[in-house]
């Protein structure tokens, strides 16, 4: 088997200590392993370990959020290659640190390992802040399902009358209630824009037994949902400042349905803006597990179950997806409809979210505004195919059909 590179090295990930292996190509190959731990110091020690034997390539195992300290100190120097440790498990009953380096420096050499998606770092940075952000609203989410949790305990039923707890009318009625009011006639008087009609239906609602044990809870997650938003809020602006060198890319985005500007600022922190990384659209696709797995034996289909991976942009896509579909007249509500018949909402909907990742895929690639195909692209993909269909549908109704071509 062919070398590729002739002087690599092997890094065996740990929280406190890793172990290194360079290989060295020859007759016979020669191999040196030694420990390092994981501080600043140790890390650029092994740095001039690796450059004293010539090593130009070095491979690691993407273990947690270990490998990201040793990136940033030996990407510098080397070209370094993330792998994902379930691509590249060793022998079974030969598992030792010093052996799993050794088999990650003989993968490389032979170029038998396929490098994870490591974004530049002002896309990485990028990627810590939607990701956080993401974290924390799914937090104000949790609060204020513990808000409602403590209504209903209290016997509030506003939770049916009230759409938006955390609305105007609810952070109202809330802080009258931290504050001891519980006159059910004067909380109503709370209510705005047009919950103002439904002031009697709120007055049996907010008619219950409050204890000072709710009013603390209230206030407890009120103060840290006000808290929560208060650091969403700075995020948005860091994300802003982050994200200012690629404007353009954010408007662009923008303009696909479904996808405004915090979706189009989560995807660029997942995928960047060079999608030379990505050879094809659906290489893109597949990297993001939004296609069918491909997990046939003896001429069998096993599974067609999406990969599990990529849960933050999935997760995203998938979410933009059932927005883009509520826009009328477009390509992907066309799509959406299409599928839902044949297979199912879940399926037509990942569908359309491997569609929208397309979209991206060429928006970003060529620099080129979105253009929709438009909600009759399928009908005048195929015009013979349709009309056969709809001649069908009529004829197991009864009918019988006459075609007849319409004159220009």
């Amino acid at each position: 088997m062919d070398v590729l590179y002739p002087r690599c090295a092997g890094l065996d990930l740990g929280k406190d200590s890793l172990m290194a292996c360079v290989r060295i190509h020859g007759h016979p190959v020669k191999q040196e392993c030694r420990s390092f731990g994981t501080t600043t110091r140790e890390l650029l020690a092994l740095a001039e370990w690796l450059t004293s034997y010539g090593v130009t390539h070095v491979a690691m195992e993407a273990t947690g959020t270990y490998w990201k300290g040793v990136w940033h100190v030996l990407e510098p120097e080397f070209t370094l290659l993330l792998a994902n440790a379930g691509h590249i498990k060793g022998v079974p009953g030969r598992k030792s640190d010093v052996n799993d380096a050794m088999w990650i420096a003989d993968l490389l050499a032979h170029g038998l390992m396929r490098g994870s998606f490591v974004p530049p770092t002002p896309i990485q940075e990028v990627r810590d802040l939607t990701r956080t952000r993401k974290q924390l609203v799914r937090e104000i989410a949790q609060h204020t399902q513990r808000i409602q949790k403590t209504l209903d305990s209290a016997n509030l039923k506003i939770t049916g009358l009230i759409s938006d707890v955390l609305g105007v009318t609810g952070r109202s009625v809330l802080r009258a209630l931290i504050a001891g009011e519980t006159d059910p006639e004067r909380l109503a008087e709370l209510a705005r824009g047009t919950l103002k009609a439904k002031r009697p239906a709120l007055r049996d609602a907010l008619t219950g037994c409050v204890t000072a044990h709710h009013q603390r809870l209230l206030k407890l997650h009120l103060t840290l949902i006000e808290q929560l938003e208060a650091a969403v809020a700075d995020l948005d602006r860091q994300l802003g400042e982050a994200l200012a060198p690629f404007h353009e890319a954010v408007k662009r985005l923008d303009a696909i349905p479904g996808i405004n500007t915090t979706v189009a600022q989560a995807v660029l922190g997942e995928i960047g803006l060079d999608m030379t990384r990505f050879p094809t659209h659906e290489a893109l696709v597949s990297w993001a597990c939004l296609c069918r797995r491909l997990d046939e034996s003896a001429g069998k289909r096993r599974s067609t179950r999406t990969r599990k991976g990529a849960c933050w942009l999935k997760t995203v896509l998938v979410q933009a997806a059932w927005a883009a579909v509520r826009t009328k007249d477009s390509y992907l509500r066309a799509q959406f409809l299409r599928l839902r018949a044949r297979r199912g909402p879940k399926k037509a909907i990942v569908a359309v979210a491997a569609s929208m990742l397309t979209g991206i895929y060429y928006v970003l690639r060529d620099g080129v505004e979105y253009r929709d195909l438009g909600a009759n692209y399928f009908q005048t993909l195929d015009r013979s195919k349709v009309t056969k269909n709809l001649v069908r549908r009529l004829q197991n109704l009864g009918y019988r059909v006459e075609l007849h071509k319409a004159a220009a």
